[in-house]
């Protein structure tokens, strides 16, 4: 299915009755051609997303509330229109389900049938919401640097490797990532995260090719592999990990990892801004 024939950027009605068929796949592989990600991955990965909005009806009527997060494998043909997950999600509004087994079951199922792939699925119910943890990106955040900016639109060439510096193993992190909605137009804010072992990337340079992204149209799970591509193509790392979590809109959150680090998925932990 293709992005303009999605709900995005139309009046949509608000279904309140459990309807799978809102979900909207989009392929995957149309915008990798674009970026050049080959047909075997040459990473691994999840889109992660967290759902702050959700409520159903118990058997009595009752309204419930809880927070859940799903795991969309990186390798599966589609992607979700965020727009169509969030219709989806209210549409369990009014719908009456026997306890929390149901409910996962229904989430596993449809999401699964969606994406392609087994989505995993984690729901926190109200009485573990203190549990859940706030934390920013670990690395060193490369924000402060003093660099002119150019650039507004993705420009992989300020990507380069400092060759007196010799073979690194590093985390950096920035704050200042914008993109904007493919469809819309709306602006996407995230923080970026990039682990890479090989030779030194030059971190002015960086943080001004992150920045070009300020007004550049994709969903956030292209330009995370956009990003990883081009790192690997300009920089050449023997490593490398881009991992990025955007604030969320519309009661979801989008946060995409990729990977060649023989690493697990990270700890899903928010940011402030999320």
């Amino acid at each position: 299915m293709q992005p303009e024939l999605s709900p995005l950027g139309k009046t949509s009605a608000y279904i309140e009755h459990y309807d799978p068929s809102l979900l909207f796949p989009i392929p995957r592989q149309t915008k990798r051609d674009e970026i050049g990600v080959p047909a075997v991955l040459p990473f691994f990965g999840s889109d992660i997303w967290n759902a702050y909005e959700l409520s159903w009806l118990n058997l009595k009527g009752k309204p419930l509330v809880a927070l859940v997060s799903f795991s969309v494998p990186a390798d599966s043909p589609n992607i979700i229109e965020s727009k169509s997950f969030k219709l989806y999600l209210n549409s369990f509004n009014q719908t009456r389900l026997d306890g929390i087994d149901e409910l996962k079951a229904r989430l596993v199922r449809d999401l699964s049938a969606a994406a392609g792939r087994t989505v995993n699925v984690r729901i926190v119910l109200p009485d573990a919401f203190g549990r859940e943890q706030v934390a920013e990106l670990d690395g060193y955040c490369i924000d402060n640097l003093d660099v002119e900016v150019t650039h507004y639109q993705p420009a992989p060439a300020l990507l380069r490797t400092v060759a007196a510096q010799g073979m690194v193993e590093e985390t950096l992190c920035s704050n200042l990532l914008k993109s904007n909605c493919l469809v819309t137009g709306q602006p996407d804010w995230g923080s970026v995260q990039i682990r890479y072992r090989g030779e030194a990337i030059e971190r002015g340079g960086l943080l001004q090719y992150l920045i070009s992204f300020r007004q550049h149209n994709e969903f956030h799970e292209q330009c995370v592999e956009r990003i990883f591509m081009d790192v690997m193509r300009q920089c050449k790392p023997q490593a490398l990990t881009v991992y990025a979590r955007y604030t969320r809109r519309g009661g979801l959150d989008i946060n995409p990892f990729r990977t060649t680090f023989s690493q697990a998925a990270p700890a899903n932990l928010r940011t402030a801004r999320q």
